[in-house]
């Protein structure tokens, strides 16, 4: 199978990995290590946690780049529109990456083929693979083919990120410092729900929950806005 995604890897988008292993442990997740621990592999966790700050670097500075003139809140927004769960899922899909991922049995069966969260970090571990195999040019060349093009015809103009519109709203005044803590993770694996709360100054404002991180602070960050806008803080 492994060798099926590098062919279609180079006719879709002239990709040719000199590390096979690379690629192997982008699209292995952790359920089918658990399940074949006989093959001493590796699931993709840490080019996950690569491949999310290479993204984010390469898509900040073609933001900055393509839009000379936008605010830095502006900018922020637009960012936080593309690298999240929907995004970087919708890519994942679009590159045909769920055809591909190695799943064990049980996460088969409950579909987390399709899941947006898996495909996210899929998507982020592929990338990681290919920086460390190929460096950021590479990486950079992929992104102009699938998601540069959509960023250039407005696709993220409208998103609300609600990380960035707090901290407008808390440091019109001065710096604050603005934290986000994880207070639990509940559910199985295929279903994990985050708990999250923020703090400004150490004085908590909100929580929230989400099926990833990034989601459980959007959501935490919505729901202090709120009680912000109806004078409850």
């Amino acid at each position: 199978m492994i060798q099926d995604l590098a062919n279609e890897l180079r006719l879709n988008y002239d990709i040719e990995f000199k590390d096979l292993s690379l690629l192997d442990e982008a699209f292995t997740h952790s359920s089918f290590v658990n399940e074949h621990r006989e093959l001493n592999i590796k699931d993709n966790e840490r080019l996950e946690f690569l491949g999310d700050a290479v993204l984010e670097l390469t898509v900040s500075e073609h933001l900055f780049k393509q839009f000379p003139d936008l605010p830095e809140g502006k900018l922020t927004r637009m960012r936080a529109s593309i690298v999240c769960t929907k995004g970087f899922s919708s890519f994942a899909r679009e590159a045909h990456f769920d055809k591909y991922i190695r799943l064990g049995k049980g996460e088969e069966m409950m579909g987390a083929r399709d899941r947006d969260t898996l495909l996210e970090d899929l998507f982020e571990a592929f990338n990681g693979a290919l920086y460390l195999d190929q460096g950021k040019a590479a990486v950079v060349k992929f992104i102009q083919q699938i998601i540069f093009p959509k960023i250039d015809v407005g696709q993220f103009n409208n998103f609300t990120d609600y990380k960035t519109a707090l901290q407008e709203r808390l440091q019109v005044n001065g710096d604050v410092t603005i934290e986000y803590n994880t207070l639990s993770e509940d559910g199985p694996a295929h279903q994990r729900v985050f708990h999250v709360n923020v703090s400004a100054d150490g004085k908590i404002l909100g929580e929230g929950q989400g099926p990833s991180k990034k989601r459980a602070e959007q959501s935490a960050a919505e729901t202090a806005l709120s009680k912000i806008n109806q004078g409850q803080i």
